[in-house]
């Protein structure tokens, strides 16, 4: 039985080089500086004294032709997980790191940084500068302390923006309860399906008109309202402008032009789509199925049999995303008598006394999803997928494991989920106890709401 983690501490890195954690809000000046080379950061985990060579898990620096800049690590990962130029753009700076120790980049759309502070928990750790207030500033004569609006127009003794006559915000996603606005009906479809309220953050304004059409800010970027759809406008240029960031392109000298087909070093077992080809990366789990599935654009690329965890160590369930990769990986823990995990290595100490320790080497291919140290792996000692065999993670055949491991960078959005109607494998015979346990557990972990029917079959 493969051995998988449970519940690993919590780590918090801090990068050396000075990129160290940074406030979110965080904005950079005049006379930013080029940084080192993505692959010359230091990593150290203060509680394991583990070190990472590099904040991402690319390892090479690809020159993207459109606009003449390269990219590289997390900032590469992160772009290739959201669709490259169909979210933020392409690059029109090199990285730099902003005086308050930022790595950072301008793209078409704006500014994307490095928040590691983020690394370790589920949410995005590259986001959007929110640097929508400080462009809203240049257009409207500037914010109060108190956040209402000095000139431009409108209402002296109102804030900055008003609500739309008869606006509800009960339940609406997006709900900024800070500046009383809400995301508007043209984007909200838009805004959910790209997890924009991790990039992008929260709005600023209601529906407005700029720009030729209806439009909205956030607190990262500008909204418009297209024919095709919403998309994002190209404020990178300004922000360069205002914030005397260098866009000069640079030489290709023997660097790869950008493309997918670069990462894939390992043919598709399973193809069933194009997988070097555009748009955004997400992964589903179905544990009802036991199948993994891979998506890229919306359209399906693989779909592989696998085994989650064997009850009563069930995978989590929920909203998870790629957050740690290693080649190889030795994992070892214990269980008690009735199977349960009690213990896994990185949680410190030593197996409890009575426990049942067990280990195995060199697992491949390690991609961590949640904070319960569970992944997608490849798994050498069984051949059983298509059934529940783990301790919590979700092991996939190896050639599978080796081609995700390639095609599914830090950021990608994982879904672990049981179908509607259904029950976690193995908890049909479970006492009512045991199944209000692990709806808990669920909850707990962030998952979605819970699939477990409490005194059901």
């Amino acid at each position: 039985m493969p051995p998988v983690g449970r519940r690993l501490s919590r780590r918090r890195f801090s990068a050396m080089l000075g990129l160290g954690a940074a406030a979110a809000s965080a904005l950079p000046l005049r006379g930013v500086a080029p940084v080192a080379r993505a692959q010359d950061v230091l990593i150290v985990d203060p509680e394991t004294e583990q070190r990472t060579e590099s904040i991402g898990e690319s390892a090479q620096t690809v020159w993207v032709e459109p606009t003449g800049h390269t990219m590289s690590s997390v900032l590469l990962d992160y772009w290739r997980v959201t669709g490259r130029d169909e979210f933020f753009g392409n690059p029109i700076s090199e990285p730099f790191e902003t005086p308050d120790g930022v790595w950072s980049q301008a793209m078409e759309s704006g500014i994307i940084q490095y928040l590691p502070e983020y690394m370790w928990t589920l949410e995005p750790f590259v986001r959007f500068m929110p640097a929508g207030r400080l462009l809203l500033a240049d257009l409207n004569g500037g914010f109060r302390a108190d956040g209402k609006r000095m000139g431009g127009g409108g209402n002296p003794r109102a804030g900055a923006w008003a609500l739309p006559e008869g606006s509800s915000l009960s339940g609406v996603v997006g709900y900024a309860a800070e500046n009383g606005v809400e995301v508007a009906e043209p984007f909200r479809a838009w805004y959910l399906e790209r997890e924009a309220a991790w990039y992008l953050g929260q709005p600023l304004t209601p529906l407005i008109a700029e720009r030729g059409g209806a439009a909205q800010w956030f607190e990262g970027g500008l909204l418009l309202e297209e024919e095709a759809g919403p998309k994002l406008a190209p404020l990178g240029e300004e922000l360069a402008v205002r914030l005397g960031i260098d866009t000069t392109p640079v030489e290709r000298g023997d660097l790869p032009v950008d493309a997918e087909r670069l990462f894939l070093t390992v043919a598709n077992p399973s193809p069933l789509g194009n997988a070097g080809g555009p748009g955004r990366k997400r992964i589903e789990v179905d544990v009802t199925a036991q199948q993994v599935r891979l998506f890229q654009g919306g359209q399906k690329v693989l779909e592989s049999p696998i085994s989650t965890g064997l009850w009563p160590n069930k995978t989590e369930l929920g909203s998870f995303r790629v957050r740690y990769k290693k080649r190889k990986e030795d994992m070892r823990g214990a269980t008690d008598d009735e199977g349960n995990v009690v213990w896994i290595v990185g949680e410190g100490g030593g197996p409890p006394a009575g426990s049942i320790p067990y280990g195995v080497e060199d697992v491949p291919d390690v991609l961590y999803i949640n904070q319960q140290a569970e992944a997608l792996h490849g798994a050498y000692w069984h051949n059983s997928f298509g059934q529940t065999m783990s301790h919590g993670c979700i092991n996939q055949p190896l050639d599978v494991a080796a081609f995700v491991y390639d095609w599914a960078p830090l950021g990608t959005p994982v879904r672990v989920f049981v179908q509607e109607g259904h029950v976690y494998p193995g908890s049909e015979n479970a006492t009512p106890e045991e199944l209000a346990k692990a709806a808990e557990d669920t909850e707990a972990a962030g998952g979605l709401s819970s699939p477990f029917a409490v005194g059901g079959a």
